[in-house]
């Protein structure tokens, strides 16, 4: 661990014992090794949550945004692109595509690449076709499934949505579209930003639940999409949960931290509530500790480093 990250680690392991003593046991890293464990997972955590953040300070080249450049492509290089020249929609379009297909361990950017390109056979499905069409493009997807999936190839979605194949993606895209609306994603969001006074984490909530419309995209896909968002500075947001309902991993985390087992019998809403009174002494953010619980819980006291 660099010398950065260890002193962050030393200030957390800090701000964990103090809440220790001052509001409630966190009995499951009573064990030095699994304390030691769950302080490297909130620095790995916090390393993948500041990454895109950092991209605003870096120049992007327009390679990045190109499908047809499979070296160079990146969903999320390319949203800092778009945002940087102006066109705020086409960002926030591959952001969604970003979380929608993620990156699978052996193919990378495939199916985000082939999907946006178009498999290389003319044209883009980029917001302003994709918006005036979107029964074009999910029709397109269930004609080509088997050309972005064909049988035999390693899944190509990312470890948050390794579960999902092509064809319900075509539904996704389509009820996605219908929920952004016609005015676009920054009228969605400034609308949402408003309708809540200007509170970044009750426009968050209200986005959240509103996202619900969108087919198969599900608790951690909205939790994602919006905080990526939101670290993009492309939607003044940000969570003010966990978003428990409906979590496993998490959950066990949570309930390992507070009750030294993960099937202590403590409610979702009560971890949730722990969880934002836990962050007002580390500060770390409620997504850095989603992530940082869910990868801790798989094994509390060897670090095995998220890379999915």
């Amino acid at each position: 661990m660099k010398e950065r990250d260890q002193l962050r680690a030393g200030a957390l392991g800090d701000a964990l014992a103090a809440y220790a003593v001052e509001h409630h046991l966190l009995p499951g890293i009573d064990d030095p090794d699994a304390r030691r464990v769950l302080l490297a997972q909130l620095i790995d955590s916090l390393h993948r949550v500041e990454y895109p953040r950092r991209l605003l300070t870096r120049d992007v080249s327009s390679r990045r945004a190109d499908p047809a450049d499979e070296e160079y492509f990146d969903p999320i290089r390319a949203a800092v692109y778009y945002s940087r020249h102006g066109d705020h929609d086409e960002a926030c379009w591959l952001v969604f595509l970003f979380v929608a297909y993620g990156k699978g361990k052996r193919t990378g950017w495939r199916l985000v690449r082939d999907v946006y390109g178009r498999l290389g056979q003319g044209g883009r499905w980029d917001w302003a076709t994709a918006s005036a069409d979107p029964s074009g493009i999910a029709g397109w997807i269930a004609a080509h499934a088997e050309d972005l999936w064909p049988n035999g190839t390693p899944r190509p979605f990312g470890a948050h949505r390794q579960h999902e194949t092509v064809m319900p993606s075509a539904r996704t895209i389509e009820t996605y579209v219908a929920w952004i609306g016609m005015a676009g994603h920054r009228a969605k969001f400034d609308a949402a930003v408003i309708a809540n006074g200007h509170d970044a984490r009750r426009a968050f909530d209200a986005l959240y639940r509103g996202m619900s419309s969108v087919y198969r995209f599900g608790r951690l896909a909205r939790f994602d999409y919006l905080t990526m968002l939101g670290k993009l500075d492309l939607a003044q947001i940000e969570p003010g949960s966990t978003y428990m309902a409906g979590a496993t991993g998490p959950v066990n985390g949570a309930r390992l931290l507070f009750g030294g087992d993960e099937n202590a019998p403590m409610t979702k809403q009560w971890l949730d509530a722990q969880l934002l009174d836990l962050d007002s002494h580390l500060g770390v953010g409620m997504q850095v500790l989603e992530d940082a619980l869910c990868n801790w819980q798989k094994s509390p006291t060897v670090f095995k480093p998220f890379r999915g």
